[in-house]
């Protein structure tokens, strides 16, 4: 099972003691970390949600609400701040007098100042609060999983697209490479006849000077790397689980034998097809950044 970074999950719950929402989402990030927000006054389920979500997840930035509203039973006495309702009403009647305005100033008007209130709720049941948020959480948490694997699954399937073009561009490296110690040889023997005019020719020499063009412009080594990491990228990718930092130094690898075959050819057809490998393994790069 292959995971993306990328995901969104929601889900709630309109209960008969109280409504929770829980929402999920998240983006790449090299680590695992969680931001999380819930609702005032229920902080003290934070560190459990936090250790929790890192049971299912191993990377990710994640941005995680919990929306839970008050129990319909749960008591709770609010108070007044006197002092500061006091201030409010002199300042309302001071623009009335200032400004000839009417004196209207009724409770309801005064009660939009809500910070002249305070709630005391009875301590919560840490236990019970969490038991009643964790249903809804892995609600949300699975949606969140099911968006991040169908991703995952595009990914893999545009990364292997993408490794089979440049095994077929290999294919195509390999069979051509010998060519161009043939077209060397004969290029060299054309010269040297040019050179040396009736002369007799010392074919011994060519062949030497064939063999060592032929060793130096060998890529048969690289190549075969190149399809060794491709079959452990295709291993690593059927063992799944969190498997992108796997991926991302597989494709380091595969760069290097690409930049060393590139170093290596001489013909221009075959140069060009090291750029098209090349291209081809930075797009493999920037899919593989989205992956778990």
């Amino acid at each position: 099972m292959v995971r993306s970074m990328t995901g969104y999950g929601r889900s709630e719950s309109i209960g008969s003691v109280r409504d929770i929402s829980v929402e999920i989402k998240s983006v790449n990030h090299r680590y695992f970390e969680v931001n999380t927000r819930v609702t005032r006054g229920y902080g003290f389920i934070e560190d459990r949600l936090k250790k929790y979500l890192q049971t299912k997840i191993s990377r990710g930035k994640l941005d995680v609400y919990v929306s839970i509203g008050l129990a319909e039973d749960e008591e709770a006495d609010v108070t007044v701040n006197h002092n500061l309702a006091k201030g409010y009403i002199n300042a309302l009647r001071e623009l009335g007098s200032v400004y000839g305005l009417p004196d209207d100033i009724t409770i309801s008007s005064v009660a939009k100042y809500s910070d002249i209130f305070s709630v005391h709720k009875q301590a919560e049941d840490e236990e019970k609060v969490w038991k009643e948020v964790k249903p809804v959480l892995d609600e949300a948490l699975n949606d969140f999983l099911n968006m991040r694997q169908a991703e995952g699954e595009r990914l893999k399937a545009d990364v292997m697209s993408r490794a089979e073009t440049i095994i077929s561009i290999v294919e195509e490296i390999e069979k051509r490479s010998p060519q161009t110690v043939i077209e060397y040889k004969a290029k060299l023997t054309e010269r040297i006849n040019e050179l040396l005019e009736n002369a007799a020719v010392d074919e011994q020499r060519i062949a030497t000077e064939a063999a060592i063009f032929a060793d130096k412009i060998a890529v048969d080594e690289e190549t075969v790397r190149l399809r060794s990491h491709f079959a452990q990228m295709n291993d690593i990718f059927a063992k799944g689980g969190a498997i992108g930092r796997k991926l991302d130094f597989i494709v380091q690898e595969m760069n290097r034998e690409a930049n060393t075959i590139g170093s290596k050819v001489t013909d221009a057809s075959l140069a060009h097809k090291v750029v098209d490998i090349k291209a081809e393994l930075e797009k493999i790069r920037e899919q593989i950044q989205n992956i778990e």
